[in-house]
C-alpha cells in the first residue's frame, strides 16, 4: 500500500523537466497552482500578491514530516475518486502545511480552478474539508534540496526577521511548500517557506 501511494505521488506531482518560468505564476511542470504575481523580489525571497482559491484541507496530528504524509494521502484519497461521485481530479501543487496551534498541522492543496465550492463533490472522508482562501499577500522564499524540519524552522526564521526588518506584518504562517514528487532529484525540487502578511 505504501509504495502505491508513492508510485502515485511521482506520477500527480510531476518529475519531468518542464520549464516552470514559461509556464508562469499560475503552473508548475504542468500542475496548476494558485495565481499569484511578484511584487518585489530580493534574490530567493519574493513578495506575491495571490488570488483567492479553493483549498482542500485536512488537520493531522504528530511530527511535521508524519503529519505531510498522513494528510497527503487523505488529500489524495479525495483526488483519486474519494468522492461522492467517484471522480477522479488534476493534481494541483504545492502541497502545503502550516503547524497550528497544539501541535497539529493543516495540510492543503488547492481545488483546479474549473470547481466552485457548489461544484466539488462531497468527500466521503469527512475529515477533508473545504476552505475559499481570500486573495492575499505574502513573502516566500524558494530553495532546493530535501529539508528536514530543522532545516525549515531555521529558514522559517531567517525569512521572518527579513520580512520584519523591511517593516512587513507577519499575520499568519509559516507555510511550508512542497511542489514536487518523492522521486525527483533534490536539487530539481521546489521548496519554499512563506508567511502571510497582514
Amino acid at each position: 500500500m505504501k509504495r502505491q501511494w508513492m508510485l502515485a505521488a511521482v506520477m500527480i506531482l510531476g518529475v519531468g523537466m518542464a520549464n516552470a518560468d514559461k509556464a508562469g505564476a499560475e503552473t508548475y511542470r504542468d500542475n496548476e497552482m494558485p495565481p499569484y504575481t511578484v511584487e518585489s523580489r530580493d534574490g530567493a525571497r519574493e513578495i506575491r500578491a495571490y488570488g483567492g482559491h479553493i483549498l482542500a484541507e485536512v488537520t493531522v496530528s504528530g511530527s511535521r514530516s508524519g503529519a505531510i504524509s498522513t494528510g497527503f494521502r487523505m488529500l489524495a484519497g479525495y483526488i483519486f475518486g474519494g468522492n461522492a461521485l467517484g471522480e477522479k481530479m488534476s493534481m494541483t501543487v504545492p502541497v502545503a502545511q502550516t503547524p497550528d496551534a497544539g501541535g497539529t498541522w493543516t495540510v492543503s492543496f488547492m481545488m483546479p480552478r474549473k470547481y466552485t465550492l457548489a461544484t466539488l463533490p462531497a468527500p466521503k472522508d469527512g475529515r477533508v474539508r473545504f476552505v475559499q482562501a481570500a486573495p492575499s499577500r505574502q513573502v516566500a522564499e524558494q530553495f532546493s534540496g530535501l529539508p528536514g524540519s530543522a532545516g525549515l524552522a531555521t529558514r522559517a526564521d531567517a525569512l521572518r526577521a527579513w520580512a520584519e526588518g523591511r517593516g512587513l506584518t507577519i499575520a499568519e504562517g509559516p507555510h511550508y511548500y512542497f511542489y514536487d514528487g518523492p522521486m525527483t532529484l533534490p536539487w530539481n525540487r521546489r521548496n519554499e517557506v512563506a508567511f502571510t502578511l497582514g
